[in-house]
C-alpha cells in the first residue's frame, strides 16, 4: 500500500487522497521512503542513547535534578538555536535540502562516538549541544523533501509513514541498548560504541539512496523565491501555528523525565528502566499511519489540539494515587505514544500547507524553531520543580499549565470565518495546498512581497 507506484495517472489529487483518474489511493512515494529508512536507522543509534542518558547521567555521574533537567534541555532544545539557520539554508541552491540534511546526520554520527571520552558535566553538554545541532539542521530539510514529493492532500499519511519508520527505529533503540547493557562488559560505554556505528550507516543511507531533488507526480516546480524570513515568519497561518506550538511546548515535559517519574512510581531496577521507551514507540508506531490519515480527512489542528489532550491523560495517570498498579505503566506509556503519533507529523503536514514550495524549509523551520525552544525552556523549568516540590508536584504544576495552553491554542486555531474566506471546513483549509500560490500570478506577488 505504501510502495511507490509509477503507474499511478498522473493528475491532482483529491482532498480524500486518490487520483481522480485512477480512483486509487495514492501511492506514498519512494523519497518519503527511503528518507523513513534513513530516519529509521538514524533512531536506532539515537535513542540507545536517550534510553540509557538519564541514569546515566543521574546513576552513573550524580547528576541532581536540576543539572539533568539543563543537561536535558540541552539535548532537546539547543536545535532550536539552528533549526532556522537549516531551514534557509536547505531554501538556498539546487540539492540545498539534501545537502543540509546530511551535514546534520553527518556531525549527530560523529557525536555518538565522543561521549565515550566526555565524563565530566561540561564536556558531556558540549557533546549533547553538538548532537542536538545536527538535529537542528536536519529536522527541516528533511520535512521538506517529505512534504514537496507527496500529492498535498496525503501529506498527513506521507508524514506519518515517515514517522511510522522513525519509531520503528526508537522502538529498536531501547531494545538493543538493553542486550547491550546486559550483554557487554563496557556497559555504557559499549552502547555509545554501537551508536556511533548504526549512525554512520544511516548517513551512508541518505547520500546513497535518497535524491537531490523532490516533487509531488504532476507537480511543476515553481522558480524559486528569495523572500525574507521575517516574511516567512509573518504569514498568518504560520504565526498561529508557531503561537500553538510555543505555548504547549512550554508545558510538555520531555521524555526523559516522563520515565524517571514512572521508575519512581513503580519502583522498577535500572536493568529495566531502558525498556520504557517501548512503550511509547510502540504506540507511536501503531498509531502514527492512521491518525495522519485521519488528520487529512478530518483537520490536522484538530487532531493536533487532541493529541495533547492525551498527554495530558498521561499526566494524570502518574499524579494520581494509583500505587504500583501494573496498568499504570501500560497505560501511561500508550497515551504518551498517542500524543507523538496525533502531533509530530501533524504538526509538520500543517505547518506545510501554509507557505508556497519556494520557502517550504524556511516555514517549517519557524514552527519547529518555536516548538523546540519552549520545550527547551520546560525541561529547566520542570528540573528546577522537581528539585524544588518533588517530582510529584512538578508534574500536577504542568498539567494545570497545558490544560490552559490547550484552551488558548483552541482559540487561536480557529478556522478563519471572515466574508472573503470560502472554507467550510477546518479539514478543508488544511488540506489547502499552496501550489495554486506559485502560478505566474502568485509568483509575481510573492516576489512583490520579497521586495
Amino acid at each position: 500500500m505504501y510502495l511507490a507506484d509509477s503507474r499511478t495517472a498522473p493528475g491532482v489529487p483529491d482532498t480524500a487522497g486518490r487520483s481522480p483518474s485512477s480512483g486509487r489511493r495514492a501511492a506514498v512515494p519512494a523519497t518519503v521512503l527511503t528518507l523513513g529508512t534513513v530516519s529509521l536507522v538514524t533512531d536506532v543509534s539515537s535513542e540507545m542513547v536517550t534510553a540509557v542518558l538519564p541514569l546515566y547521567l543521574v546513576a552513573e555521574l550524580g547528576l541532581s535534578p536540576l543539572g539533568f533537567g539543563l543537561l536535558d534541555g540541552i539535548h532537546n532544545g539547543v536545535s532550536a538555536l539552528v533549526r532556522l539557520a537549516g531551514g534557509r539554508l536547505s531554501d538556498r541552491g539546487a540539492g540545498g535540502h539534501k545537502a543540509v540534511a546530511a551535514a546534520g546526520y553527518g556531525l549527530s554520527a560523529l557525536c555518538k562516538p565522543l561521549l565515550l571520552l566526555a565524563h565530566s558535566v561540561p564536556l558531556i553538554g558540549a557533546v549533547l549541544a553538538a548532537d542536538r545541532t545536527g538535529k537542528g539542521l536536519r529536522t527541516a530539510p528533511r520535512d521538506a523533501m517529505i512534504s514537496l514529493a507527496c500529492d498535498p492532500a496525503a501529506r498527513g499519511r506521507a508524514f506519518g509513514v515517515h514517522r511510522a519508520m522513525d519509531t520503528a527505529g526508537a522502538l529498536i533503540g531501547p531494545l538493543v541498548a538493553f542486550l547491550v547493557l546486559r550483554a557487554a562488559a563496557g556497559g555504557y560505554d559499549a552502547v555509545f560504541t554501537v551508536s556511533g556505528c548504526t549512525a554512520a550507516l544511516g548517513v551512508l543511507v541518505l547520500l546513497l539512496f535518497v535524491p537531490g531533488r523532490t516533487s509531488a507526480p504532476g507537480h511543476r516546480s515553481a522558480p524559486a523565491v528569495r523572500a525574507p524570513l521575517r516574511a516567512v515568519a509573518r504569514r498568518p497561518e504560520i504565526r498561529r501555528l508557531t503561537a500553538c506550538a510555543v505555548l504547549l511546548g512550554l508545558t510538555t515535559v520531555s521524555d526523559s523525565f516522563l520515565y524517571l517519574t514512572l521508575q519512581r512510581r513503580l519502583d522498577l531496577s535500572e536493568t529495566w528502566f531502558p525498556l520504557l521507551p517501548l512503550g511509547t514507540a510502540g504506540a507511536f508506531l501503531l498509531l502514527a499511519v492512521p491518525l495522519g490519515a485521519v488528520a487529512d480527512r478530518f483537520g490536522r489542528r484538530r487532531l493536533f489540539l487532541c493529541g495533547h489532550l492525551a498527554l495530558l491523560g498521561a499526566y494524570g495517570l502518574l499524579t494520581a494515587p494509583l500505587g504500583g498498579s501494573p496498568a499504570l505503566p501500560c497505560l501511561a506509556l500508550a497515551l504518551h505514544g498517542s500524543f507523538y503519533a496525533a502531533t509530530d507529523g501533524v504538526l509538520a503536514a500543517a505547518a506545510a500547507g501554509a507557505v508556497p514550495a519556494s520557502v517550504r524549509g524556511s516555514g517549517l523551520a519557524v514552527v519547529q524553531t518555536g516548538q523546540a525552544a519552549a520545550r527547551f525552556a520546560c525541561s529547566i523549568a520542570f528540573g528546577a520543580a522537581w528539585a524544588a516540590w518533588g517530582d510529584r508536584t512538578a508534574l500536577e504544576a504542568a498539567a494545570a499549565g497545558l490544560a490552559v495552553s490547550a484552551a488558548v491554542s483552541a482559540l487561536l486555531l480557529r478556522p478563519s470565518r471572515s466574508p472573503k474566506s470560502t472554507e467550510s471546513t477546518e479539514a478543508t483549509e488544511d488540506t489547502e495546498d499552496t501550489e495554486h500560490k506559485e502560478s505566474p500570478q502568485g509568483t509575481k506577488n510573492a516576489k512583490d512581497q520579497a521586495r
